[in-house]
């Protein structure tokens, strides 16, 4: 998996391809959902066994929890969470807020990385946040896991140096902002991407700003969140068929859906020669928070809900 992801240019820093190298996916999903079925560490068929074990480290996101027939906590795409990790720019000594503990594994892969006493990771369901300390403590690391409301952070363990998210957004939460550091990296999925905003004290107040990252990502969303416009970006009346089915077109149709239109979007978005999503980003001030295209003061640019 390592070899695999080091080949496709993801793990470009020695140390994550350490914590990846050094860190048992497998011990953190002792089961998960595949083909319509369940794959588990114990199953008494040998070969059920060894597709738990091949699954275990495909460079694919696996299905770990299920409630009421709804996916509500999985292990991310290795090489997803090696570009994130990645984005957040860590440096030795760092403090790493995540938010959406899961399995444990991004937990244990920071706390190699940076130390157990330097990670903390919230998760609002108390079942996901013991089965992750267990993972945890069996792979040898003992990081804070805390159950409670990630949009809150964690206060007690504030400042942070780096915030990471492993679950999709409406917006960026203000208790976050309050909860960096100068300098402090959040990276996020929101709207099928993932910004990566840089937090400093200015004149004007607390600012976070920063782009989006080139690639697309999916994550189970946020419980408690407020859910956006999903009609929004399946439907468009008067938009083409192949814009509707266009991934970057449905990523401005995400972002924007409180704002705008998608008959509008579809012209900006033409009018803008189908950007990617590096072209876009987000701004967090003290008086709001907004998307942008291109420029953070130009002319498109939407209003984020408040979290």
């Amino acid at each position: 998996m390592v070899r695999s992801m080091s080949a496709a240019g993801v793990l470009r820093d020695p140390a994550w391809r350490a914590a990846f190298e050094a860190v048992p996916r497998h011990v953190f999903v002792p089961y998960y959902y595949a083909g319509g079925g369940r794959l588990w560490a114990g199953d008494p068929d040998e070969e059920a066994r060894h597709r738990w074990l091949d699954g275990a480290y495909a460079d694919t996101a696996l299905g770990t929890r299920m409630r009421d027939g709804l996916l509500i906590s999985s292990s991310s795409q290795p090489s997803l969470m090696a570009g994130m990790l990645d984005a957040l720019d860590v440096r030795d000594g760092d403090r790493v807020l995540e938010i959406g503990a899961g399995t444990g594994y991004n937990a244990a892969l920071l706390a190699h990385r940076l130390g157990d006493d330097r990670v903390t990771t919230v998760d609002l369901d108390p079942e996901i946040t013991e089965s992750a300390r267990v993972h945890l403590a069996a792979a040898g690391h003992r990081p804070a896991v805390v159950t409670g409301d990630g949009a809150r952070g964690c206060p007690e363990r504030s400042p942070f140096d780096g915030i990471i998210a492993t679950c999709a957004l409406p917006s960026v939460p203000r208790a976050w902002i309050e909860q960096a550091a100068h300098g402090c990296r959040i990276v996020a999925p929101l709207a099928t991407g993932l910004v990566a905003l840089r937090v400093e004290d200015t004149a004007e107040g607390r600012v976070a700003q920063g782009p989006f990252l080139s690639t697309s990502a999916y994550f189970v969303a946020l419980r408690g969140a407020p859910e956006r416009d999903e009609d929004a970006v399946r439907h468009g009346a008067g938009v083409p068929r192949h814009a509707l089915s266009n991934d970057l077109f449905r990523f401005l149709l995400a972002l924007s859906a409180d704002s705008i239109g998608p008959l509008e979007a579809y012209r900006l978005w033409r009018h803008a020669h189908r950007p990617g999503r590096e072209r876009f980003g987000v701004t967090v001030t003290d008086a709001g928070q907004w998307a942008w295209l291109d420029d953070p003061d130009g002319p498109h640019r939407w209003p984020l809900p408040p979290l």
